[in-house]
């Protein structure tokens, strides 16, 4: 009989991190852990230039807040994620979120993009998207920097594909947010 698997407490799992600053981890569902290993130029740089756009637009409208990867949010199925960016729109946002420097955001995010680098496999990607979606993400993309396309994935479920000549919309959660996906390739 195989023991069964204790979840590690996100004070643990804290306490790991700051102990192992090289390393990204991310807990699934079942309670085991993920490492994420460090991207390479590209992917860090559009990575960033995605947020920069998100928070720029964000920002200047005052919608809500933007974080970046070193994020963890705790979602309700008991996952600890950390999407390449996210969004948190204002009125979700309690009063005092911001206090608890050591301590993961427990608000699922409105939004959230993830894009795939060369070490990432496709599946695994599209398998975190739909796991957004389930606990509560409204809208997500997935930049599939490979392929050059990306993937929309939206809270009713549905998904759709885009060529790399598409323009991206923050649909009815970022009202008005737009970028060329060939920014993000």
């Amino acid at each position: 009989m195989t023991p069964a698997i204790k979840p590690i407490t996100d004070a643990a799992l804290m306490q790991l991190s700051s102990q192992n600053p090289e390393l990204r981890f991310e807990r699934n569902a079942d309670g085991t852990l993920s490492t994420m290993p460090p991207t390479g130029k590209i992917s860090s740089n559009r990575e960033l230039k995605a947020g920069a756009y998100l928070f720029a637009f964000v920002d200047s409208n005052e919608l809500g807040e933007v974080f970046s990867s070193s994020g963890g949010f705790i979602l309700p199925n008991g996952a600890l994620c950390s999407p390449d960016v996210a969004f948190i729109a204002r009125e979700r946002l309690p009063e005092g979120w911001d206090t608890g420097e050591d301590e993961f955001c427990d608000i699922v995010p409105d939004f959230v993009i993830e894009i795939r680098s060369k070490t990432d496999s496709l599946t695994k990607l599209q398998a975190k998207m739909a796991n957004y979606i389930d606990n509560g993400v409204k809208l997500g993309w997935l930049i599939d920097r490979i392929n050059r396309r990306a993937f929309v994935y939206r809270a009713d479920g549905s998904i759709t594909q885009y060529p790399e000549n598409a323009m991206l919309e923050g649909e009815d959660v970022i009202p008005g947010f737009t970028i060329a996906l060939q920014k993000l390739l």
